[in-house]
């Protein structure tokens, strides 16, 4: 069976406890992408990670150790969530389908105190995989294009796709929910 893992980013705390605001599973393109799939008959799940505000990398990775994820589970992650499939994916000995990061950020100037990003980068990630994507926007903020900028350094054979002003692929920055070139991209080597 063909399966999505969609994982969200760091909101601030103030968004997070926001009573206006959806869960962070269910903002900007998130639900709209995890629907497409469904439709496709991609079991796809976006699970909401513990105080995404203060990540904490042992307690993300009990929620996302709950899900099987083999050769056919396509993973995604936006911001921070990309960065914890970083992570993951260097740590552990699996093989999975395609995976796709969408202005990954890894903290590369050490500002989490939580020890979130306190691992080595496999540079031979792309093995594991069906093929590393990352997606970057031109005007998104330094903290990203430098944590694209060491993942390409870093990882071998890693694709990269750079869009105009689409900021850090929030719906305040991209004005819609829908992400097209996203599904395009997952069905492209996914089927």
């Amino acid at each position: 069976m063909k399966t999505a893992i969609i994982l969200h980013g760091m909101p601030s705390k103030e968004g997070y406890y926001d009573p206006n605001r959806e869960s962070q599973s269910n903002e900007h393109w998130l639900p709209w992408l995890q629907h497409q799939l469904l439709l496709k008959d991609i079991l796809a799940q976006a699970p909401e990670m513990p105080k995404p505000y203060e990540p904490n990398y042992g307690e993300w990775l009990k929620v996302f150790d709950q899900f099987l994820i083999d050769e056919n589970t396509i993973l995604i992650g936006h911001s921070l969530g990309g960065g914890f499939l970083i992570r993951w994916l260097s740590e552990n000995n699996v093989k999975v389908g395609k995976v796709i990061l969408v202005a990954p950020w890894i903290d590369t100037k050490k500002v989490l105190v939580t020890g979130f990003f306190d691992f080595k980068i496999d540079p031979n990630l792309v093995n594991k995989t069906n093929g590393i994507v990352i997606f970057g926007s031109d005007n998104d903020e330094n903290d990203i294009k430098e944590s694209i900028k060491a993942l390409m350094g870093e990882v071998s054979n890693i694709s990269y796709r750079e869009f105009q002003n689409m900021g850090h692929f929030v719906f305040s920055s991209m004005g819609k929910k829908d992400f097209p070139e996203l599904l395009e991209e997952v069905e492209v080597r996914h089927g």
